[in-house]
């Protein structure tokens, strides 16, 4: 005997009332429903209040925002794949990634559980509407994970790195002008003042803030040429660092030239503001010129003569 969670017919309206929808709703879909809103809400507060408020997650709500415009977008296309998905490996999936956001919660390891979460949605989605269907969604709901904040193990792993060679690259720059500047690891001392090169401006934060709306440019613009598309995506991560390196530069200055209290005051934040805004139309820019170039060369392949 075969289960559906909904029974979706082959054109589905637009429109309806609410009551006509729950009505297509069989138990099983409610229950999915309500169990995937109660585990939802906890996870989703504790994302705004501890990551949205910060630096490192600025960028959470508008993601979100375009992430749901998106999936909106996409579903006019994605619904005439719809088809409910067989209950079992539905139900397996659930207990999975339910017992590990469970396990992350007890355990407060709030990054992981924010992505369980999230497999455990992917997981509902799928059993409305299928993998075909889904599958038809993959940018919009890849997008939306840039909502949760990377985990820290790999936050530390990939910004140690970073911050030696940011404050390398400053000491050896600022000492070309005479700077009386030295430093040790992520140490800076210039003057009779010591830096230390935190994680906020080792990169990591504007790499993933970056990587995430300049993804959502280059899919609205580029998604029929992937290739391009990936050069672009190449791109992110040297801007990201050119920009973190400047705004180091601008600090070290800052404290230097005005006090401590000056470069970890408003100017701390606003720099690193502008640097954002800096990497992202630079992102812009870069696709103005590099585009033109690209169809040029493009359009000359395609004019050579091909001979046996």
């Amino acid at each position: 005997m075969k289960h559906d969670f909904v029974e979706l017919s082959p054109k589905p309206e637009v429109s309806g009332t609410v009551s006509r929808l729950i009505s297509r709703l069989n138990w099983q879909s409610v229950l999915l429903i309500l169990g995937l809103v109660s585990f939802c809400l906890p996870t989703m507060k504790f994302v705004i209040q501890q990551s949205w408020s910060g630096e490192e997650g600025a960028h959470g709500p508008i993601v979100l925002a375009t992430g749901l415009w998106l999936v909106v977008r996409e579903w006019e296309y994605a619904r005439s794949f719809a088809k409910p998905a067989p209950v079992r490996p539905v139900w397996l999936l659930l207990a999975i990634f339910v017992s590990l956001q469970i396990f992350a919660r007890i355990t407060q390891i709030v990054e992981l559980e924010g992505y369980f979460m999230y497999f455990t949605i992917l997981v509902v989605l799928y059993a409305l509407i299928g993998f075909e269907s889904l599958r038809k969604l993959w940018f919009p709901l890849f997008y939306i994970a840039f909502i949760f904040p990377p985990p820290e193990t790999l936050v530390a792993l990939v910004t140690v790195p970073m911050k030696i060679w940011l404050s390398k690259a400053a000491i050896g720059f600022l000492q070309l002008l005479n700077y009386p500047i030295g430093g040790e690891g992520v140490t800076i001392y210039i003057g009779q003042y010591e830096l230390l090169v935190a994680a906020a401006c080792s990169g990591i934060n504007s790499i993933v803030s970056l990587s995430a709306i300049s993804l959502f440019y280059i899919y609205m613009r580029h998604r029929a040429n992937w290739l391009y598309s990936g050069l672009l995506v190449l791109l992110i991560v040297p801007v990201a660092l050119v920009a973190n390196f400047f705004r180091v530069l601008i600090l070290i200055l800052l404290t230097y030239h005005a006090g401590e209290a000056a470069a970890q005051g408003f100017l701390h934040n606003f720099a690193g503001v502008a640097m954002f805004a800096i990497a992202l139309l630079t992102i812009f820019a870069a696709d103005e010129v590099l585009k033109p170039l690209w169809d040029r060369l493009r359009n000359k392949s395609e004019k050579i003569p091909q001979h046996a």
